[in-house]
């Protein structure tokens, strides 16, 4: 299957091609110019008033807990959590995990992301219902090791994260990509840790993990651990001596900064869930002078309450200009570069998260023709801070067309409907 697209398109340097072509060939990008290539192209559409932009990739979140939208609103993280999260999550079942799948899916495509990284239990229901509904995903089995007394060999989790591992990593095609993941610091043991790390390293894969999110996951952490921080913990274990992506990272010090920047670790900003559980502000402004590669994520949409990336870029600007009295903080281009690229690189996805000849076709067209996006005289400001998640005319991943317009070409969304119905009825009875 190949389409020439004429459109607005967005540049891997941000500047934008005036009613251009793009060409697509199977799951790649095979012409951009100005003018009509000679090569042809099974279908042509003249996309009006539309900008082709690249997909975006959410770095952090668990997709299944939308089924949880709306509990526990204004507890902080560990009341949330103890309180009205994993009360739910202890009935959660099979059909739960597929449904939230779905439904999260359908959310993330109408907004223009194309790949996720996910951390949640029973990610083989989640790589099926992803293989099935086109999108890309890393996802991996979180460990936790919450008996002291219990070795590594014994503990399920980690057992259960290997096998997904071996079984699933590189399916639909490479689509889906399997990741180690740890929960967090308060909810391991150094043995478990230290060898699920080598574990890691020796298979090649990525960590994902949840880094200082508050204040008192930090310090107890510090006094635990002989005033060692997380993220001290995390480096002295060898977890950072493999690809990591660190989740949240609010509360870490100075020192901690040079950590993720010497191990190349990604840092990923969730400014949504951290604002609305109180846990405070990644200190963004010093990671970017210190060079540390920073992704966006929305967490999950229980903590959030939505999974719109677009509304992730406009807050991460806006929140760190008035807490730091800086407007040239963070600019529209770096909030894309977040977005698109640097997420599609620390989910190991070579060719990804850019227009340009020979990546992959992985594309969101936005349509310009409303009130709020006229006039444009400056399109990367346009895209962070007014364009929003329902703007979104299209989006495809691997050169095949996911979402157009309100309809879902993948998945059944009457379906997730009925499905979810009878989730929450039994969840919530």
């Amino acid at each position: 299957m190949s389409i020439l697209f004429q459109a607005d398109i967005l540049l891997a340097d941000y500047t934008v091609l005036k009613d251009a072509y793009l060409g697509v060939e199977g799951d790649t990008i095979t012409y951009i110019g100005s003018k009509k290539p000679e090569t042809p192209y099974e279908t042509t559409r003249k996309l009006q008033r539309q900008l082709l932009i690249p997909g975006l990739y959410n770095l952090h979140t668990h997709s299944s807990m939308v089924l949880l939208r709306g509990l526990g609103s204004d507890l902080p993280l560990h009341r949330w959590l103890t309180e009205a999260v994993f009360p739910v999550e202890a009935k959660l079942e099979d059909p739960d995990i597929s449904v939230g799948t779905r439904l999260a899916m359908l959310e993330m495509l109408a907004s223009g992301v194309v790949s996720f990284t996910d951390m949640y239990d029973r990610p083989r229901i989640t790589a099926d219902e992803v293989e099935r509904a086109g999108m890309k995903a890393n996802l991996n089995r979180p460990i936790l090791a919450l008996d002291h007394t219990e070795p590594y060999e014994r503990n399920f989790r980690v057992a259960e994260s290997l096998a997904f591992f071996d079984d699933c990593n590189g399916m639909a095609n490479g689509r889906i990509t399997v990741d180690f993941g740890i929960h967090a610091e308060y909810t391991s043991y150094a043995d478990v840790v230290q060898k699920y790390g080598e574990a890691c390293n020796e298979r090649g894969a990525i960590m994902h993990l949840h880094l200082s999110e508050t204040r008192k996951e930090h310090e107890e952490c510090k006094a635990r651990n002989g005033g060692r921080t997380p993220a001290q913990w995390f480096r002295d274990l060898g977890v950072f001596d493999n690809p990591t992506i660190a989740a949240h990272c609010v509360m870490i010090d100075p020192g901690d900064i040079e950590i993720l920047r010497e191990k190349g670790v990604t840092a990923v900003h969730n400014p949504s869930s951290n604002m609305k559980l109180g846990s405070g502000f990644m200190p963004i402004s010093y990671m970017l002078t210190r060079g540390v590669n920073l992704a966006l994520g929305t967490d999950g949409a229980a903590s959030n309450n939505n999974l719109n990336l677009f509304e992730e870029m406009h807050l991460a600007s806006i929140i760190h200009k008035g807490y730091t009295g800086d407007p040239t903080l963070l600019s529209p281009q770096e909030l894309l570069s977040m977005a698109t690229i640097t997420g599609a690189t620390a989910q190991g996805r070579k060719n990804c998260g850019a227009l340009k000849v020979g990546n992959r076709a992985d594309i969101v067209a936005l349509d310009l023709d409303k009130p709020h996006l006229m006039p444009i005289h400056d399109v990367p400001a346009l895209l962070v801070y007014t364009a929003q998640g329902s703007d979104v005319a299209m989006t495809m991943a691997d050169g095949k067309i996911l979402y157009e317009k309100g309809e879902y070409l993948t998945i059944d969304a009457e379906r997730v409907r009925y499905d979810l119905d009878k989730s929450i009825a039994k969840l919530f009875s």
